[in-house]
């Protein structure tokens, strides 16, 4: 007679159980689970079956001047990340930023003391970019804290694969689709370019899943323009020189305009009448003289009305603004805020740049 079958979550306990007591292999189970969920994953998709990949490939390859058989063949290693797409979509609608959610992601106690360490590590070499760029040592070690927690986290993607999935396979619902993917093509050309150039090869680096390298996340565009042996050693290494990381870093924003002395920000109040339509309509970029500040009803300290350049209000989000204590956060952003905003188009980003750094500072007694 054949034993009644139990129920099903009356089995599953059963299996849990046996497991647990060890008369079924764990790794039996899962491995045996994982044969049945990704079948279709044991074998990479790679960009040799890609007709349109390889064409590319070949125009790259005139248009740079590239090994023809080089360039089709390291495109056709390339790999397709299915899940490297959905990660550019961006947040679902709906969803309030939270500046002080944000902020407690990047500048906590872990952060801190990495800072620390990396600042007391390398004070000549951030003392020297200040002298020869402008750019002062809170500035570059807020970038490399919350890019990498100074290179302890400097991305797990093999580049070439990230690249070429954002270049061939960028999500087409992304409100900039277009845009976007003509961008990753760029970086996917640059690489290849740089690779070439360098001698690296291109199979061999990881980085974040949008293809940003090295402890400070330099995208290859970036590499290319703004990246410098800083320690003398005749070749440039953002992964494993902190000297170069450092040079390179406070370059970028010479490059993009530093202005040497220049604060980042001051504190504004808001009067209750102020114009936050027409103040908030430029964005981040800065637009208004300290005066029209005051007419527009942003209230500005003294060193702020006594700035001769274009100001921003910057607007930070702490959720909800309905809920009572989650009003909005403003300071007023200066040129260099904004230079820092071109490393990540974002006023969060730089806000928490521009205070790790502080923290650090404070915490060395700098």
């Amino acid at each position: 007679m054949t034993a009644p079958r139990l129920p099903l979550d009356r089995r599953r306990l059963l299996a849990t159980l046996c497991i647990a007591a060890g008369a079924v292999p764990a790794s039996a189970t899962s491995q045996n689970s994982q044969k049945r969920r990704r079948p279709a994953d044991a074998v990479p998709l790679t960009y040799a079956t890609r007709p349109e990949a390889l064409r590319w490939a070949e125009d790259v390859a005139t248009r740079r001047d590239l090994p023809p058989g080089w360039t089709r063949d390291t495109i056709g290693q390339a790999v397709y990340l299915s899940n490297v797409p959905r990660l550019m979509l961006p947040p679902a609608r709906g969803t309030a930023k939270n500046w002080r959610v944000y902020r407690g992601r990047f500048i906590d106690p872990l952060r801190i003391r990495a800072g620390a360490r990396f600042w007391q590590r390398n004070r000549a070499a951030l003392a020297r970019a200040h002298d020869e760029f402008g750019v002062p040592p809170e500035i570059v070690v807020g970038i490399v804290g919350v890019e990498t927690i100074y290179g302890q986290n400097m991305g797990s993607f093999r580049v070439l694969d990230a690249l070429a999935t954002l270049s061939f396979d960028f999500p087409p619902q992304h409100p900039r689709a277009t845009a976007r993917q003509a961008f990753f093509q760029d970086e996917l050309e640059q690489y290849l370019s740089l690779c070439q150039r360098t001698g690296m090869d291109p199979q061999q680096p990881l980085g974040s899943y949008a293809g940003a390298m090295g402890m400070p996340q330099f995208m290859p565009s970036s590499w290319a323009r703004y990246a410098i042996d800083f320690d003398g050693d005749g070749r440039i290494d953002l992964w494993g020189s902190e000297s170069d990381v450092i040079g390179s870093v406070a370059n970028y924003f010479k490059g993009y305009g530093w202005q040497p002395g220049l604060p980042t920000h001051y504190p504004v109040q808001l009067s209750p009448d102020a114009d936050l339509d027409t103040l908030l309509a430029p964005d981040i970029l800065p637009s208004f003289r300290p005066a029209r500040f005051a007419e527009l009803g942003a209230r500005l300290s003294a060193p702020g009305q006594a700035h001769e350049g274009p100001l921003a209000l910057i607007e930070l989000q702490n959720g909800n603004p309905a809920v009572p204590g989650n009003t909005p956060s403003y300071v007023a952003g200066t040129e260099n805020f904004y230079v820092v905003t071109r490393y990540n188009w974002s006023s969060y980003y730089a806000m928490a740049v521009i205070e790790l750094g502080q923290e650090v500072a404070a915490a060395l007694g700098s």
